[in-house]
């Protein structure tokens, strides 16, 4: 059971966040390597977006590789990063991309293993 003294460990939220904002660096600039490793190389890992469900790392690594690097910077807001216990993690944000005024939802779900924070399950979402 959950002691609400473990939710948000000062030490766990940097580490959280340092790897949320390395995850968006290397969106932004669509390096495949690092959001391949910041992913849990597993059949279980699930990426939901826009307009793609991807189950297990092959799908993500396939849509990684074939997306284009052109337009995918954005300005992130609202961001929330919430940490259970030293090993579970939600991040939740919204973005907007440059020229337009739709809204763009994230969250993702991260856990740490013996080799760092990975993400577990994402999902990615555009408002109307």
């Amino acid at each position: 059971m959950m002691n609400h003294d473990d939710i948000n460990l000062p030490w766990v939220v940097a580490e959280v966040t340092a790897a949320f904002y390395r995850y968006e660096d290397a969106l932004v600039s669509n390096n495949v390597a690092v959001l391949d490793e910041l992913f849990w190389h597993d059949k279980n890992t699930v990426r939901l977006g826009a307009g793609e469900n991807l189950y297990g790392i092959d799908e993500i690594r396939a849509f990684r590789a074939a997306r284009p690097s052109a337009g995918l910077q954005r300005t992130l807001r609202h961001t929330v990063i919430t940490t259970f216990g030293e090993d579970y993690a939600v991040c939740s944000t919204e973005f907007t991309r440059a020229g337009t005024e739709r809204i763009g939802r994230q969250q993702q779900t991260w856990v740490r293993f013996a080799y760092g924070w990975r993400i577990v399950a994402a999902q990615v979402s555009l408002m109307s």
